[in-house]
Formats: structure tokens, C-alpha cells, sequence
């Protein structure tokens, strides 16, 4: 493998796909990582060679997670090479990624959920009363952090208590919404006009006077939400907006909703995204297993 070629196929990620520069750096390292292991002769590389580079780095203690990211590298590599008639046969093309263990979603109780949003209502100032309704609203229906900040005025059904979002790939769902978040909703519309500029109108339900989007945006939900975790006594690294959307799920799975219904209501296209929490079990379950199984019993 000779310089020009790691530095055409870096160009290429780059121009044609959008590689960042972090990961055209990452490319680099990997690729040459691999020409240490196999030899730089690449029309004499085989798939067993590469098998085999996956294998020393498994030994190495590495991750799934490195190991499948270095793999792409060389995957990548190789097709570009076969593309440009380099190679005439590329042996990473059936090359397998290690299986890697989905970890589980981190979770809120419903309490800790309960304290951040009364911490946000608890300061009067409008910009905080607002992030309250944001923070009850997307606990309520499980929304994504970008499908609460883009929501449109006319999203909320208030006659039949639905939420129509807008999610991934443009694809439309309907949320039902506690008639609790909705109050919060309809109070929080008194008191909107507060965020327009010189009473302009806003096709936005949270709209924001200094954002380019005319929105209140991503980052600035985040930074109010970490603020509100020190605030609460919380860990700032355990509360995130995502975090937030798995205790929406969690806690309606642990309280008997249908998988199937929540799989729907966070917009996942396979079920088995959704089955990753009901890996998770409630201190409530745990005490009546604890309580009611006949083991639990014998003496």
C-alpha cells in the first residue's frame, strides 16, 4: 500500500461521502495499523489475512465497537482500490464485523423527572417556564430532541389530545398526550408571544428571538438541561435529552403499556430497537418478585 493511494482514497471519503477530519485521520491510523500486520502488498492480501488482523486485535483486548470501526477502514479501503481497478478480486468483501452487545438505556426514575421540571417551573422568568413545558411535553410522549425543538404551532391536537410529529425520514406518527402536558401546552400559548420579535408570527410552537432557524435549538435545550441537573442535585452526565426519551419508554413498559404501542410512539422502525427496554426492571417488579415468588417463601 503505497502513500498515494491511502491519500487518494482520503480524498475520495472526503469529496464523496463528507468524511469529517476526525475520521479521515481514524482511516489513516487504521489503514496503516493493518499494513503492519498484513504487508503493504495489497494484490496479495487475502480475506483470510484480513480475518486474521481481526483476530490480533480481538486478542489485543480491543472492543467490538474499535474493532468493527478499524474494519470499516479496511473495508472502505479495498472497495475504493477494487473501484479503480487496483485489485482485480477484493478480500474484504465478505469480511464479517464481530457481533457488538447493544449496552442499555440509561433512565431517569420518575421522580428525578419530576424534580428537574419543578425546578424549571419553580423560576417564574419565562424562558424557564418554558423549558418546563418542553421538558413535560417530551417526557410525555417520548419525542426526540429535534422533533421537540422543530415542532410546529399546529402539531397538538388539543380536542382529541394527539401530537402529530413530523420524525426520521420525514415519516409521520401520532402520539396520544397526558392531559397534564397539555395544560402545561395551553399555558405556556399565553404567554408565547413573549419569544417573538416585535409581534411577528412564528409557525413554531417554541420559537426563539435569536436563533437562525427562528426555533429554540438543540444545543440551547441541552445547556438549559444540564443546568437544571446540577440545580437538582442530579449527575449533569446522566441527564440528556435522549435520556429523557428512554424514560418515557422504560417507565410505560414497566408499568404494562404494549410494546408494540410504544415501538409506535417512538417512531422505530424495528421492534427490536424498542425490546432493548424491557431488559430493564423496575424496583417495583424486583419487590413483588422478591415478595410474591415461592422461593421467596421457603425457609
Amino acid at each position: 500500500m503505497s502513500a498515494d493511494q491511502v491519500e487518494e482514497f482520503l480524498k475520495m471519503m472526503a469529496a464523496e461521502k463528507g468524511a469529517a477530519i476526525n475520521t479521515l485521520e481514524a482511516y489513516e491510523r487504521d489503514l496503516r495499523q493493518f499494513t503492519e500486520f498484513c504487508g503493504s502488498n495489497l494484490k496479495e492480501i487475502s480475506a483470510e489475512d484480513i480475518a486474521a488482523f481481526v483476530r490480533d486485535l480481538s486478542s489485543r483486548g480491543m472492543t467490538a465497537k474499535t474493532i468493527s470501526r478499524k474494519l470499516s477502514a479496511v473495508r472502505e479501503f479495498f472497495k475504493f482500490l477494487y473501484s479503480e481497478n487496483e485489485i482485480k478480486i477484493n478480500p474484504a468483501l465478505n469480511i464479517q464485523s464481530p457481533k457488538q452487545q447493544k449496552p442499555l438505556p440509561k433512565f431517569l426514575s420518575e421522580q428525578e423527572i419530576r424534580q428537574l421540571i419543578e425546578a424549571a417551573a419553580r423560576k417564574q422568568d419565562p424562558a424557564h417556564r418554558r423549558i418546563a413545558v418542553m421538558l413535560e411535553l417530551m417526557y410525555a410522549c417520548g419525542l426526540r430532541v429535534s422533533e421537540l425543538v422543530s415542532m410546529p404551532e399546529n402539531s397538538i391536537n388539543f380536542d382529541k389530545k394527539q401530537l402529530l410529529i413530523r420524525g426520521k425520514g420525514s415519516k409521520e406518527r401520532l402520539i396520544p398526550v397526558a392531559g397534564q402536558a397539555l395544560e402545561q401546552v395551553q399555558d405556556y400559548l399565553t404567554y408565547r408571544d413573549y419569544f417573538l420579535k416585535g409581534g411577528r408570527r412564528s409557525v413554531w410552537l417554541f420559537p426563539s428571538k435569536s436563533s437562525a432557524s427562528g426555533h429554540v435549538t438543540r444545543d440551547s435545550f441541552f445547556k438549559h438541561l444540564k443546568e437544571l441537573a446540577v440545580e437538582t442535585g442530579l449527575d449533569r452526565d446522566k441527564v440528556s435529552p435522549h435520556v429523557l426519551r428512554h424514560s418515557f419508554a422504560t417507565h410505560l413498559l414497566n408499568h404494562n403499556a404494549d410494546l408494540r404501542a410504544v415501538q409506535k410512539m417512538l417512531g422505530h422502525e424495528d421492534i427490536g430497537t424498542t425490546e432493548i427496554y424491557t431488559h430493564i426492571i423496575s424496583d417495583d417488579l424486583i419487590k413483588k418478585v422478591q415478595k410474591l415468588h415461592p422461593l421467596s417463601k421457603m425457609k
